[in-house]
């Protein structure tokens, strides 16, 4: 087995990024404090075609070296926005018609395998801060809640792995279509 270069994965340019379809997800980051948290969240979401990613409240905007640092350039091909408060981000979503959904541990939360998503509809998926989560007045405003089963003794994920498996999970569901036509 011979490892490939970084030459043969045929990754898009800039450019070609920037004009291909993505996924109908919008990521928002409902006060993330760590700057490598949401650079590795900028590169999951260039990895799997993530619509955009709204920053929220304190969470740090590019350019920023630290942000960079994990991203990796990301910070330049996934579109963002930022917003002052979460509820504002929350509010022009809701005026898109998104359907939210909280990534969190709560009651009647869904393991998030079990999710199902309609391949039409509109998505924004909020991750929270890495101490207190999601704020309450923001999960109050989500249709629905998934978790990550775990079963050691720890009870919580790094906010960028969270992010990972499920962006991960939410592009296999709507994205086969999208990676036929791509390909």
């Amino acid at each position: 087995m011979r490892k490939l270069k970084i030459t043969e994965l045929n990754r898009l340019s800039r450019e070609e990024f920037k004009h291909s379809k993505k996924i109908p997800l919008i990521v928002v980051l409902d006060n993330v404090r760590s700057l490598h948290n949401v650079g590795s969240i900028f590169r999951t979401s260039d990895a799997f075609l993530v619509e955009a990613i709204y920053l929220c409240g304190i969470t740090a905007t590019p350019p920023h070296a630290e942000i960079h640092k994990t991203a990796l350039g990301a910070e330049d091909t996934v579109e963002w926005k930022y917003f002052e408060k979460t509820m504002d981000a929350v509010q022009e979503l809701k005026r898109d018609y998104r359907y939210f959904i909280a990534a969190e541990q709560a009651e009647n939360s869904l393991s998030v395998e079990k999710i199902h998503l309609e391949k039409y509809r509109k998505y924004a998926l909020v991750f929270g801060n890495e101490v207190n989560g999601i704020d309450q007045e923001v999960m109050d405003q989500c249709n629905a809640c998934i978790e990550i089963p775990q079963f050691g003794t720890k009870h919580s994920l790094n906010v960028s792995v969270s992010a990972g498996i499920v962006i991960w999970e939410i592009a296999k569901k709507l994205t086969f279509k999208l990676m036929k036509v791509n390909s």
